[in-house]
């Protein structure tokens, strides 16, 4: 059965209206993205859908790229041309979905977000002056900082630990990580001693047989959600600028290793990451450290502020 692309549109319009309940604005959206594939096909497309083939939409979405479309448009364009297209299947007015097999540029990988050096000191320094009798909470909290940052634990690890997975004395954490995979990594001295503090306090605070490094008020073990609560806490009250999460202190400790030492694998190890394809997007954060400073720094860096609006 043929069906004009703009009846179509229309009756497919509607079936987002009526079925899908889908808001005004999203249905805006989906009219925008096959609106502009309309505007890319010839006579006999637009005269009959199911003569809309994949080269069709592989010559659209060309056209969109050099136009300059961001991927993320490209890749919602295509996905409402699937939505499109799977729902004239349903109707018999095409027997191919002609977005099968075509796919939208890859999105950038967005970097992660670290804290400099000064900033993680000022996160780590330990606040002077009475607390109110909650000084064991501080002590807990800071010794989890000091942790993640001094061993790039993920928060999922960190929740996880027992007592006897942390040498104090060998000054080495043994961590269970994704898949499994267990490795053991250095902590710092001043993590030792952060550490050492809280277990003067964890003595009276764990419940019997309870194994876990880290606990709450009941005595238990903190969840992976207890602690990304704390340290946003933690991060507001030390006059963090930005909202800290446990893999912001993973991030900084892999970001400032690699830029001190520039030894990739064993930042990856450290870190416990399957392939080291995962691990290089710090040297990206690293490069970026490097820019900043030439451009300051350089005489003949040649950049104003201008230039980089």
């Amino acid at each position: 059965m043929n069906c004009r692309f703009p009846d179509a549109l229309e009756k497919f319009t509607q079936y987002l209206r009526s079925e899908r309940n889908y808001s005004e604005h999203t249905i805006s959206a989906y009219r925008r993205d096959l609106l502009k594939l309309e505007g890319t096909l010839d006579s006999a497309c637009s005269a009959d859908i199911s003569k809309i083939d994949t080269l069709a939409v592989r010559q659209g979405l060309t056209q969109l790229r050099h136009k300059n479309l961001s991927p993320r448009s490209i890749q919602r364009w295509l996905s409402s041309l699937r939505s499109f297209f799977n729902y004239g299947l349903r109707n018999k007015w095409c027997s191919i979905n002609p977005t099968a097999g075509v796919t939208a540029p890859k999105l950038p990988r967005p970097l992660p977000k670290v804290l400099d050096a000064d900033q993680t000191a000022q996160l780590l320094k330990k606040p002077s002056g009475d607390m109110s009798g909650e000084d064991w909470i501080l002590q807990r909290d800071m010794s989890i900082a000091e942790l993640l940052y001094s061993s790039g634990l993920r928060v999922a690890e960190l929740c996880a630990l027992d007592i006897g997975d942390i040498d104090l004395q060998g000054a080495e954490v043994r961590a269970t990580g994704k898949g499994g995979r267990t490795r053991v990594v250095p902590v710092g001295s001043i993590a030792i001693l952060s550490i050492k503090d809280w277990m003067e306090y964890r003595l009276d605070l764990a419940k019997p047989n309870q194994s876990a490094l880290f606990v709450g008020k009941t005595g238990n073990r903190l969840s992976t959600r207890s602690i990304q609560l704390r340290m946003e806490k933690l991060g507001q009250q030390q006059g963090c600028e930005q909202r800290l999460h446990p893999h912001m202190l993973r991030h900084s400790f892999a970001s400032h290793m690699l830029e001190s030492s520039g030894d990739l694998r064993s930042v990856q190890e450290m870190l416990g990451h399957a392939n080291i394809s995962t691990t290089q997007i710090y040297t990206h954060l690293d490069f970026q450290h490097l820019a900043k400073v030439y451009d300051k720094a350089h005489p003949r860096a040649g950049r104003s502020k201008k230039s980089e609006s």
